[in-house]
């Protein structure tokens, strides 16, 4: 084995725009932004500002079909965060580091087509989470 072909070997694979993944907790996070955004839930969660809050939930935004004899997957929309509010109400947040992509703002229509729920986009803009 070449010297080139062991650093290749060894080369971690980067996130497409140039994030590094964190762990907090035993999760992982694409983002250190993603996992300040989790941070700052867990002290609004024991300060009893929200109930809780899950992370990755799925949304099914369409289901599988089959037209013509072909077979098409399910469209799927994970988002990074679920807050549950003390009022009933669900908010579901993607923090957003990147431009938004046209992928994501067909499912973004998607699912403000088919769940009742806010969807919040933020960004961390000067050590602030700011809503786009």
């Amino acid at each position: 084995m070449t010297a080139k072909q062991y650093r290749q070997m060894n080369r971690k694979r980067r996130n497409k725009y140039g994030n590094r993944k964190v762990e907090i907790d035993g999760l992982t996070f694409d983002s250190k932004a993603e996992a300040l955004y989790y941070s700052e839930l867990k002290l609004r969660e024991k300060a009893g500002e929200i109930l809780f809050f899950r992370t990755q939930p799925r949304y099914r935004l369409l289901d599988s079909f089959e037209k013509h004899g072909k077979r098409h997957r399910a469209i799927d929309y994970i988002a990074d965060f679920e807050i549950h509010h003390r009022d009933g109400s669900i908010e579901v947040v993607d923090v957003k580091g990147a431009p938004l992509t046209q992928v994501f703002r067909i499912k973004e229509k998607l699912f403000n087509h088919k769940y009742p729920h806010k969807l919040t986009l933020v960004k961390l803009e000067k050590g602030r989470f700011v809503e786009i």
